[in-house]
């Protein structure tokens, strides 16, 4: 899709979604700037995630959602039965008790991204300069890029009735998440900071997790128009079932990479999104790993 060609008089200013009052992205050498920079890196280098709270305005935050409802007929939903490295199949190498051959139920669903045109709120937020500079200030590196991957650069998390998103690791090495509906009740952010390393597995660590302990596990507390940015490569985490009787949780996702042209891998694309295409299977000839975790 040629996004600049979708471009209209509706297409709405950045000012009109974000807070640029409160958090002036386009002015990053201002005191209010330096301030959510330095707020958020200390998340960040602390625990591995930052709350960026009520960057979104109240009425960006209802467009956003109509923009989520709108699409969300594109969804696609799967349930599974998992482990945290996104494996389905038991590993014979490993003991039967061990996180590897634990597997847990992951139900819920995601809008792809060649769902969203160009002109919709949802998108110049994704694209928006001002916003990828603010993010790779928190991250202190020195640039990001839109996540170049047609199904999951930009997407929107869908949790409904019952659903939830288990305990997992991200593949690649930060997230960027807005929540735009909360549940009534459940859907909670929790994660474990820093539970493993290229160095160690931390295999003890994520089975006392995986067996219900909640020593070291932490809730965020996030409200519709909040901006979390979460270093999930190293950190275990989920989002809590959403119960029957609540609205479904609705969370855009936004993606970036260090370098530009990034694309996913094939087997987690399918999982999420339940398709491939070929720049996915070109992707995967010529990809090289950063690290050796499991996943």
């Amino acid at each position: 899709m040629d996004r600049s060609s979708t471009q209209t008089a509706d297409t709405p200013e950045l000012g009109e979604i974000i807070d640029l009052d409160r958090y002036p992205l386009h002015e990053p050498t201002t005191a209010a700037y330096v301030a959510a920079v330095d707020a958020a890196r200390e998340g960040l280098r602390s625990v591995g995630c930052a709350v960026v709270k009520d960057l979104v305005r109240p009425e960006a935050v209802a467009r956003l959602n109509e923009e989520i409802i709108e699409r969300k007929h594109t969804t696609h939903f799967s349930t599974q039965v998992m482990n945290p490295y996104f494996h389905t199949e038991v590993d014979e190498t490993y003991p039967a008790n061990h996180p590897v051959n634990t597997f847990l139920e992951r139900s819920s669903g995601f809008i792809p991204g060649d769902s969203w045109e160009g002109n919709c709120a949802t998108d110049v937020m994704f694209r928006a300069p001002e916003l990828a500079r603010f993010l790779a200030d928190c991250l202190e590196i020195p640039e990001l890029h839109c996540y170049a991957d047609p199904l999951a650069g930009l997407t929107a998390n869908i949790l409904d009735p019952g659903q939830l998103f288990t305990w997992h690791f991200d593949t690649n090495d930060f997230a960027v998440t807005v929540l735009v509906q909360e549940a009534d009740d459940g859907g909670r952010f929790e994660y474990y900071p820093g539970i493993r390393n290229a160095e160690d597995e931390g295999f003890d660590r994520i089975a006392g997790v995986l067996a219900g302990e909640r020593a070291g596990v932490h809730t965020l507390d996030l409200r519709p128009g909040d901006m979390q940015i979460f270093r999930g490569r190293h950190s275990l985490h989920q989002v809590s079932r959403v119960p029957a009787n609540s609205r479904p949780r609705h969370a855009a996702i936004f993606a970036y990479t260090e370098e530009a042209g990034v694309i996913g891998r094939v087997a987690r694309t399918q999982q999420l999104f339940g398709r491939v295409l070929q720049e996915h299977l070109d992707a995967e000839e010529a990809r090289v790993r950063s690290d050796t975790l499991i996943d």
